[in-house]
């Protein structure tokens, strides 16, 4: 009723102290961008919708997700491939294995970061997001409630004083 009349001008509303709603901006602000950096790193570093999905659904699983072979080591895997099927001499098959090579060490670099930004980029991110901004959520609510309270309350005993001083005016 009181958090309705308040929305309706019809009730006066307790304000929380400036720097009190400065923090909580500054919370909303952070929550916010946190989740597009985290969803956008997610974006780079797994380009595949599906296979995201994937992921995710493994993640909420409490599953293990399955190592990925990286499209630089697919493409070195083709180049060797290649470079046996023309001949490791010739000077093709050479420049396959080379490049094949440097392609794989490639590939596995690319999986070793993608596996360690997760770790220590990803998972804090999402460690504040599941855990203090859950807990900044609820202490809020439990505060926006207790104010509530306090204003309905405020309404009744000015309610309770004005029909008192009435009754005291009308003998």
């Amino acid at each position: 009723l009181q958090f309705t009349e308040e929305k309706l001008g019809q009730a006066e509303k307790t304000e929380l102290d400036a720097h009190f709603e400065n923090l909580l901006a500054r919370a909303d602000c952070t929550k916010n961008w946190t989740e597009k950096i985290l969803r956008q790193t997610e974006v780079l570093l797994q380009p595949n919708p599906s296979a995201r999905v994937e992921e995710f659904l493994y993640e909420k699983l409490d599953r293990k997700v399955p190592s990925r072979v990286t499209n630089g080591e697919v493409l070195a895997q083709y180049m060797a491939e290649a470079a046996n099927d023309f001949g490791p001499g010739t000077p093709y098959g050479k420049t396959l294995i080379k490049v094949g090579e440097a392609q794989r060490r490639l590939g596995t670099a690319e999986r070793d970061f993608i596996h360690s930004a997760s770790i220590t980029f990803l998972t804090p991110l999402r460690n504040f997001l599941e855990g203090d901004w859950r807990t900044i959520a609820k202490e809020r609510k439990i505060l926006q409630n207790r104010r509530l309270d306090l204003d309905a309350c405020k309404a009744r005993l000015k309610k309770a004083k004005a029909a008192e001083a009435k009754a005291t005016v009308t003998p």
